[in-house]
């Protein structure tokens, strides 16, 4: 039987600390909140360690993070921010045109993130937002129409 090395912390971090912030940015828009979900997502692992695999430690980043995203959502805090910090938006760079992404709605950029970017199914990407898998793909398919629209808006896309 073949022995599967458990990562450390701080390989963990190192390995997916860009994705969970990247989706904490994507959910809040700014910065100091979205540090702060990944401080506490990153906690919330500490106590969760071993972890079966890289992919299992990725995978519940990703839930913890968009749960943690939506409990920030929920809080008094997020409702106590002055109005000039909520309006901020610091997300990632996106290239030519695609930070028409930043228009859609949290869920859809991040379902739209996790799809395209890292590559997970509909079935997976339900599992991690608590979505059923005919949900994401009515969302992802949505968010493509609505993507598209604003494209066009933009002058990005020509037929």
């Amino acid at each position: 039987m073949e022995e599967v090395k458990t990562l450390t912390a701080d390989e963990i971090v190192e390995a997916f600390g860009d994705l969970v912030f990247r989706l904490a940015l994507q959910y809040t828009g700014i910065r100091q909140e979205a540090e702060d979900i990944v401080q506490e997502t990153f906690l919330a692992m500490l106590k969760k360690l071993p972890f079966k695999s890289a992919e299992h430690a990725k995978r519940w980043l990703i839930k913890v993070t968009v749960n943690k995203c939506k409990d920030y959502f929920k809080s008094a805090r997020r409702k106590n921010l002055p109005l000039d910090e909520r309006l901020i938006s610091g997300s990632f760079e996106l290239s030519d045109g695609l930070e028409e992404l930043e228009k859609l709605d949290p869920l859809d950029r991040n379902i739209i993130y996790l799809f395209y970017y890292e590559g997970y199914s509909a079935k997976e990407i339900g599992k991690m937002t608590g979505k059923t898998k005919n949900a994401v793909n009515i969302r992802l398919s949505r968010a493509r129409e609505s993507l598209k629209e604003l494209l066009e808006e933009g002058n990005y896309y020509e037929e």
